[in-house]
């Protein structure tokens, strides 16, 4: 990724440093991880790397749109460097699992507002909530589970 992020960051105009190399490649990596783990796998990639130089890049990748920040409600800021395209996401109640969803129906901004008010919407930011497959099965299983067990015995 390093020569592809090289090319990214050249063309934004961002100067290119070992950090911001690092936080970008740990963020196409690792889509819709919080800060902190960007800075897990960005020491894992350079050796060191302060956690105020993470954020420092992650504010000028985002201000680049090489990287769009989230932040489902209840959750850390996340970080996606899917940028430019209004997709929306899912977020899983119970295990806060989060996944990208096409836009929700043609082209930006998505849906249309009732009363725009006057403004020129260029965007939708739509957060989807349920329960992912996998805790969906669990829920059912305990369910299964606690009905056999509420069953009295013949």
């Amino acid at each position: 990724m390093s020569s592809d992020a090289i090319g990214l960051l050249r063309s934004r105009g961002v100067q290119v440093t070992a950090q911001r190399i690092a936080v970008l490649s740990a963020v196409a990596d690792h889509p819709h991880a919080s800060a902190d783990e960007i800075a897990e796998h960005a020491r894992a990639g350079l050796g060191a790397i302060s956690r105020q130089a993470v954020y420092d890049a992650l504010g000028t990748l985002v201000a680049a749109d090489l990287v769009r920040r989230i932040q489902p409600a209840g959750s850390p800021a996340r970080f996606e460097d899917r940028t430019g395209d209004n997709h929306h996401h899912l977020v899983c109640r119970q295990c806060h699992a989060l996944v990208d969803v096409d836009c929700a129906a043609g082209y930006a901004p998505c849906l249309t507002a009732s009363d725009d008010n006057g403004y020129a919407i260029d965007e939708a930011e739509v957060v989807y909530w349920g329960l992912c497959p996998q805790c969906r099965a669990a829920a059912e299983a305990d369910r299964s589970t606690a009905t056999g067990a509420a069953s009295p015995r013949t």
